[in-house]
């Protein structure tokens, strides 16, 4: 082989590793049905509602009709699909709907979706001193999840949750992506 050819295959060889590297990196990026995500942000992922005034749609525009309006700051919601633009979520309640990308924010939240008191720990275990209790329909900010537990804030305070008791902390798509926003129970694919 002429030394010509040798440093043409050489070209290849990097530009195809440089190809296969961006596929690899993006592999992660795609919606539940397999499209590419054009924020280039994994789905599903977690957000939470930037104010107490974000308008529900049926659609991803404004010339959708309006649903419902949350009022809950803070209010974690799931990512499930999105456009340029917006954003489909699914919230506590298990309803779909449509919002606008900039009333959505990257700061993370649980939400106690449950009518018990959930405990906050010292440590990540069971057996770890009560350090309080986050309330039913309450929210506190969430720092990290590790090992079946998630580090939260409500206001001074720092403690731990089980993961599998709060909402806005799961791995798993909790609303199916294909299903049209309304109100409705979680029904993952």
């Amino acid at each position: 082989m002429s030394s010509k050819a040798r440093s043409r295959l050489q070209r290849l060889a990097v530009v195809a590793g440089v190809l296969g590297a961006a596929v690899l990196a993006g592999a992660g990026q795609t919606m539940p049905d397999g499209r590419p995500t054009p924020s280039g942000q994994p789905v599903p992922r977690w957000l939470s509602l930037k104010s107490d005034e974000v308008r529900a749609r049926s659609g991803p525009g404004l010339d959708y009709r309006i649903l419902w309006e949350y009022r809950a700051s803070g209010l974690p919601v799931q990512v499930i699909a999105e456009t340029a633009e917006w954003r489909k979520i699914c919230d506590p309640e298990g309803a779909v709907a449509w919002v606008h990308r900039s009333v959505v924010s990257s700061r993370r939240s649980v939400f106690n979706a449950s009518d018990a008191e959930i405990p906050i720990r010292a440590g990540r275990s069971v057996t770890a001193p009560l350090r309080a209790r986050l309330a039913p329909r309450s929210l506190a900010s969430l720092d990290e999840c590790e090992e079946g537990w998630c580090e939260v804030r409500a206001r001074r305070l720092r403690g731990f949750v089980r993961q599998a008791d709060v909402f806005g902390a799961q791995d798993r798509l909790l609303c199916n992506a294909a299903r049209p926003a309304g109100p409705g129970r979680r029904a993952a694919p």
